[in-house]
């Protein structure tokens, strides 16, 4: 087996989909057969590879066996003292045999000056072991889950406003107080796939980022701030139209209270893995990016 970095290309930006389609055994497996129709999601997976290929070469990489192919990908990434792993793919006829582990390992050392980390984990035992292994704390996480009743839900309790690039700067600022580094360059991605509501008065500032899927990203100075953008997040889901809300650990009752409130189911759902710092409050983190 060796491991390459992964080109920022549209080839490697593919393969490390059908890796991952064929790790969670997706529809389409590997060696990928006829095209099927491109969804918003492979778009975004797409997009995210080549944007961390790109800024972050030596934290993505991808494992290939001489006989088998490629059989995993790594996609990480440092952003002001703060290191992300934003994916560790290994496709089903090579799982057990080091090759997650020897992902994950390049990975930590593209991370090792970083004195905070943060994964997004989904119940996987294995997955949940490797990151225990490597010195992450497991946050039990918790999802909200359904259609959302807008008549159930109060008004905002305050101004939310359409997000634009003009506000990086209150996001990365918002960004260092919650998660201890901004996201930096991630917000174009995010602004390219994801509607942006801000909040910025007296009383503090934050951001949420949302499609007609859920919400993907927030964080805010404030569960009262938070809480307003949630809410304004999920009064403009389409009507009728299950929606999302993952990575909740238990810091964020404020959130789990907006989903009950708007109608949504809360259920338990893989773990918010944290090394160096503990759960950011209030804060929903981000599945593409961390």
């Amino acid at each position: 087996m060796i491991l390459r970095p992964v080109r920022d290309d549209d080839a490697d930006a593919e393969l490390v989909r059908e890796i991952t389609a064929a790790a969670f055994a997706a529809p389409h497996s590997l060696p990928a057969g006829p095209a099927a129709p491109p969804r918003p999601a492979d778009a975004r997976e797409r997009d995210r590879t080549r944007h961390l290929a790109r800024t972050d070469p030596g934290g993505c990489w991808i494992a290939e066996d001489e006989t088998a192919g490629p059989v995993g990908a790594v996609l990480s990434s440092r952003r002001e003292g703060t290191w992300g792993l934003s994916l560790l793919v290994v496709t089903p006829g090579a799982q057990g045999k080091g090759v997650g582990k020897a992902l994950m390992a390049r990975a930590l050392v593209h991370g090792r000056a970083c004195l905070r980390g943060v994964i997004c984990a989904s119940r996987n035992p294995v997955a949940a072991r490797t990151y225990r292994r490597a010195g992450f704390t497991l946050h039990p996480a918790m999802r909200l889950t359904g259609v959302v009743d807008p008549s159930r839900l109060p008004p905002p309790d305050g101004a939310v406003h359409e997000g634009t690039e003009r506000h990086r700067d209150l996001m990365d600022s918002v960004d260092r107080r919650s998660r201890g580094g901004a996201r930096g360059p991630d917000h174009e991605q995010l602004l390219r796939h994801f509607r942006l509501f801000v909040v910025d008065d007296l009383a503090g500032s934050g951001y949420c980022y949302a499609d007609d899927r859920g919400v993907q990203a927030l964080a805010a100075t404030s569960r009262r701030l938070a809480t307003r953008l949630l809410t304004a997040a999920l009064l403009t889901m389409p009507e009728g139209h299950p929606v999302r809300v993952t990575e909740l650990t238990a810091e964020q009752e404020w959130a789990v209270d907006v989903g009950l409130a708007a109608g949504l189911e809360v259920s338990t759902a893989g773990y918010l893995c944290l090394r160096g710092m503990r759960p950011p409050n209030p804060f929903i983190p981000s599945r593409l990016f961390a």
